[in-house]
């Protein structure tokens, strides 16, 4: 990560610390251990951000979030409930100086949830050229300045299918945290995540299953959130689902582990073998998650029979113990195949990354009493033997970032980045490719799967 997108990165905690204050402060009074606990959270990311800038500034301007003359387009496309109360206040802007305290960001948080009679009226006044301050205190300075927009300094593209997985993968920390914290899931951020997720998952499936391979081991909880909600609507997709159904089926997905906030961390994160009573804490957490889900309000009952019955099998040896349901729910069966994928290929701790060729095979030699079979064969159907995103060598020697997936019966779509010297190719060519042990003329068949960090090669320039 570089210098900028680790500032960038800092900006868009704030932003989603901010929110989350200011949203348990309308929900409880100021004193609420909730409330303290999110205000804490926005002191220690505004100190984070301290030490690379003395006083950042946070706009709100034409309906972005603007940090750095640039918009946080993964914060705004997750943030614009925050967004539309910011700019009906007058607030445009909010500066915090280095050496601000917790009592400031209280007073703040207290102040836009109850704004004052003068600073509505202020707000209103939509011609003022001046700087006006809805609040001014030693360390931060918030309200409205006049902003040029001729020029297009604050203008938005088109939110990315990369920035839509990453506001993702933040919106799901949100979900999460207010889970611990309040002990029920933030539900409108839950929902306009799965909505995000549902567009790009049909704009460009391919691209957003690519993007579901691009993690790190550190931020396994939330990335996996993600990538079971893409790949359980991905399938879903394939059966003819679609609509207010297939959103149902990804925002049970993306809250099947929600049980795990009560698993203790020192179980949760251990970086070695359960034990035998460890095992059985950690096993908890479908129930958790059912009863945790059947209590939040605006969650769809579907959420909690998936959370219960994800880890269930069809030969009755998956758990919770001594629960059998035949048949099991089809959204639970797409949500078991996405989350034992993902889990497999994901490097952890305690677990080397499987490779996705060696995925493929296991669960093609499901005997059927964990996954339904037929289901199973779509799954591989949908991702190939190499999904989006796996740089692979040809029997050219060749070397390519794998497009779309392919099937049984059609190879992967490869685009090639290095050639069979290992020299770059730019810009990147494609090239033909049969399907696993076939020849078809000159077209090459995938020879190997390749570590990308070990070539240099960013998968993501090519998804």
């Amino acid at each position: 990560m570089t210098a900028r997108e680790q500032r960038l990165q800092f900006y868009a905690d704030i932003v989603q610390r901010l929110s989350g204050a200011l949203r348990a402060a309308n929900l409880y009074s100021m004193d609420h251990p909730s409330v303290a606990e999110h205000v804490r959270g926005l002191l220690q990311a505004v100190q984070r951000l301290h030490r690379l800038d003395a006083s950042p500034l946070i706009g709100f301007i034409g309906g972005e979030v603007i940090a750095d003359d640039t918009p946080l387009l993964a914060v705004t496309a997750y943030r614009a409930e925050l967004i539309r109360y910011m700019q009906a206040l007058g607030l445009n802007r909010i500066l915090f100086e280095r050496g601000i305290t917790l009592d400031e960001l209280n007073e703040f948080v207290r102040a836009v949830v109850r704004p004052a009679p003068s600073a509505l009226r202020g707000a209103g006044d939509q011609g003022a050229e001046a700087d006006i301050d809805f609040v001014r205190l030693p360390h931060l300075r918030a309200g409205r300045i006049p902003v040029d927009t001729s020029a297009g300094k604050w203008g938005s593209s088109a939110v990315t299918m990369k920035q839509v997985y990453s506001g993702s993968i933040e919106a799901a920390r949100l979900v999460w945290e207010s889970t611990r914290i309040e002990g029920t899931p933030d539900a409108p951020a839950a929902h306009e995540t799965v909505e995000q997720l549902a567009d790009a998952v049909d704009a460009a499936p391919a691209t957003m299953i690519g993007l579901t391979g691009m993690k790190a081991h550190d931020e396994y909880t939330f990335t996996h959130m993600v990538n079971v909600a893409i790949l359980t609507m991905a399938q879903a997709r394939t059966l003819g689902i679609e609509g207010r159904a297939l959103r149902q089926l990804g925002l049970a997905a993306l809250l099947h582990d929600m049980g795990k906030v009560r698993t203790p961390l020192e179980v949760l994160n251990k970086p070695a073998a359960l034990t035998p009573g460890e095992r059985a804490i950690m096993r908890r957490h479908p129930a958790d998650g059912a009863a945790i889900l059947r209590a939040s309000k605006d969650i769809p009952k579907l959420a909690a029979v998936v959370a219960f019955e994800h880890h269930l099998r069809v030969d009755g040896r998956g758990y919770p113990e001594g629960v059998q349901r035949a048949p099991i729910n089809l959204g639970t069966v797409l949500c078991a195949i996405a989350d034992a994928y993902d889990a497999m290929r994901s490097t952890r701790v305690y677990q080397p990354a499987t490779p996705a060729d060696r995925i493929m095979e296991i669960m093609a030699h499901n005997d059927g009493a964990q996954f339904d079979p037929h289901l199973v064969r779509r799954f591989i159907g949908l991702m190939g033997v190499y999904p989006p995103g796996t740089v692979v060598r040809l029997t050219t020697g060749e070397i390519g970032v794998v497009t779309a997936g392919g099937g049984d019966r059609r190879g992967p779509e490869v685009r090639i980045v290095r050639d069979a010297a290992g020299c770059a190719i730019d810009p990147p060519g494609h090239r033909p490719l049969a399907a696993q042990g076939e020849r078809a003329g000159d077209a090459a068949t995938v020879e190997s799967a390749l570590d990308p960090a070990a070539y240099q090669i960013d998968v993501e320039l090519y998804l």
